[in-house]
């Protein structure tokens, strides 16, 4: 957890603030009893109205500056761990962003917002105790040792063996309470990983009408969760009545002694009035240190997951010396390409060579499970090759920065993703700079703009997350309007017009090309269809190129190519 906190710098005078009115406060709240000692002693007990007026004012002045000094040191230390996790959530958010897709696989989606909300959260919450507690209860401890120590040194023995039984207690519990609490951290990732599949698989569990199973699913995760929240909230319950009784036994155990020995004539009123608030300060400091014994390992458990999403370095980062200068525009070329996922037992490609040029379509066709869209990763460098190379303009993809080169493609996933708000700052999520004009001409080239103009506001019309709101066709119009919008060298197309009909296939497969005439346009499709009129066809098979070349020289020379046009077309269509 000490590694996080080098994330305070910034707030170092706040921290230290927060030292000085916590310092001064517990030097008050230690001086309290001294004051009300003299009042029993001094004004009490020898009728001396002036002296308890001037010691009791004296006594609500200190009181106040303590209440003064608590309200600033909470207020310093509630805004330094508000700080502290704003940083860190900002840190966490910008490594993640670094992250390539293999440490998204690894990690996952659940447990990277458990420590992003939650575990943060813990850290929080455990700084504002550490800097009103930890400080405070051990100096609190100290102090009233040695100021009971002044007022009765024999009566200390009761403390002696009151404090070694009191830690014994918290010992004890602290130990059961420890390993469950490392535990709630896991199940809170259990309970968001069902809860997210839940949200986001809606319409699926509704299709296959699973609600009722994915909701004992969740009713499992759930009753882990509280279960485990149970066990700690038992002992919860057994270490409060353990501690007050031990805290109760020594203050009967200090007015029991400390009578006799006022009976005795070795003790007066006053100190035993102060002993026994000194000693009430220190049990309840002992308190303060147990219950900081119990909540600090569980954020350490939160700082370490912190720690491990910091401490990831990305597999994917920029070269040290990048090379943003070319001698051409919207060359992609495969040199012997290989790659394989992590984990997997063979290559996902294997010596994968090819060059698309501009003003060219180059077309992907294959069976699932091809690698095709494993192929196109490659290009904006989602992963890294294992061997070969993979040229864009000349230039090595590892050896140009991520930015300049992702800023060179227009990528349109096979998945079409959407984001909440209008129509127009979707398709301006591929340029910010866009104006009005290039939105609506986006929109026209990818077919969008007669469904748009159809809707509810046109090109104001809010997305839904996720865009629930449209079909798969429009959602994958959009997503081509989002790219052309962005004017790049080379169009990459992930199957991107499988929600389409033939019709509005054809007319945009038109208007693209058109459009792309200076760039270099990748097409990955299922249908022949749409691979027909391209320039370049390259057919995968388990990962290897097995024909190249247009529609006709593969049908004489491919027999993948074949097997593929004659499982969609009729023999007339294929003549």
């Amino acid at each position: 957890m000490l590694k996080l906190y080098r994330y305070l710098n910034p707030f170092t005078a706040m921290v230290v603030g927060v030292l000085v009115f916590v310092f001064l406060q517990t030097l008050g709240d230690l001086y309290l009893p001294a004051l009300m000692s003299d009042i029993i002693n001094d004004g009490v007990m020898q009728g001396d109205t002036d002296k308890i007026m001037q010691l009791g004012g004296l006594m609500l002045l200190v009181a106040g500056g303590g209440a003064i000094c608590a309200i600033f040191a909470s207020f310093l230390s509630s805004k330094t761990a508000v700080g502290l996790g704003t940083i860190l959530r900002s840190k966490v958010f910008s490594r993640v962003e670094s992250y390539s897709l293999n440490e998204f696989d690894k990690m996952g989606a659940a447990t990277l917002i458990t420590r992003t909300t939650n575990d943060i959260n813990q850290i929080q919450m455990v700084t504002v105790m550490i800097m009103r507690m930890m400080i405070s209860a051990p100096m609190m401890a100290i102090g009233g040792i040695i100021m009971a120590l002044r007022q009765d040194k024999t009566l200390t023995l009761v403390l002696a063996v009151a404090i070694p039984v009191l830690a014994c207690v918290i010992v004890l519990i602290s130990s059961r309470m420890i390993p469950l609490f490392r535990l709630v951290q896991v199940k809170i990732d259990k309970i968001n990983l069902v809860l997210r599949e839940k949200l986001t698989g809606i319409r699926v569990i509704r299709a296959f009408n699973t609600v009722a199973r994915e909701m004992r699913r969740f009713d499992e995760a759930n009753a882990d969760l509280t279960n485990n929240y149970i066990k700690v909230n038992r002992i919860m319950a057994f270490m409060m009545p353990a501690i007050m009784l031990v805290m109760n036994l020594t203050s009967l155990s200090v007015l029991w002694f400390g009578g006799i020995r006022i009976s005795n004539g070795s003790m007066d009123l006053g100190a035993l009035a102060a002993f026994t608030q000194y000693a009430m300060q220190i049990m309840f400091s002992m308190v303060m240190l147990a219950m900081m014994f119990i909540m600090v390992p569980r954020a350490q458990a939160a700082a370490v997951r912190i720690n491990i999403v910091l401490e990831t370095v990305p597999e994917i980062t920029d070269a040290e010396e990048t090379k943003d200068s070319f001698t051409a525009k919207g060359y992609v070329e495969f040199k012997d390409v290989t790659f394989s996922y992590h984990g997997a037992e063979k290559p996902a490609l294997r010596n994968i060579s090819f060059l698309a040029r501009p003003g060219e379509v180059t077309a992907i066709i294959g069976s699932t499970g091809s690698g095709k869209s494993t192929l196109i990763n490659l290009i904006p460098r989602f992963y890294d090759v294992d061997s070969g190379r993979i040229l864009i303009d000349g230039v090595d993809v590892r050896e140009m920065s991520q930015e300049i080169l992702r800023s060179k493609i227009g990528f349109v996933p096979q998945q079409a993703v959407l984001f909440s708000g209008s129509i127009t700052d979707n398709i301006k999520f591929g340029n910010a700079k866009a104006t009005d004009e290039e939105v609506k001409h986006a929109a026209e080239v990818a077919q969008a703009a007669e469904f748009i103009s159809n809707m509810d506001g046109g090109f104001n019309h809010v997305i839904a997350q996720g865009g629930t709101n449209v079909s798969g066709g429009q959602k994958q119009r959009l997503a081509i309007a989002r790219a052309l919008v962005r004017k790049p060298e080379v169009y990459i197309l992930d199957d991107s017009f499988s929600a389409l009909d033939f019709k509005t296939d054809a007319r945009l497969r038109a208007a693209l090309k058109k459009e792309t005439t200076e760039a270099t346009v990748i097409i990955v499709a299922q249908r022949v269809g749409t691979v027909m009129d391209a320039d370049r066809i390259i057919v995968l098979d388990e990962g290897r190129i097995a024909g190249m070349g247009t529609h006709s020289e593969l049908l004489g020379t491919c027999g993948v190519y074949r097997e593929i046009v004659s499982s969609q077309l009729s023999e007339e269509e294929i003549a």
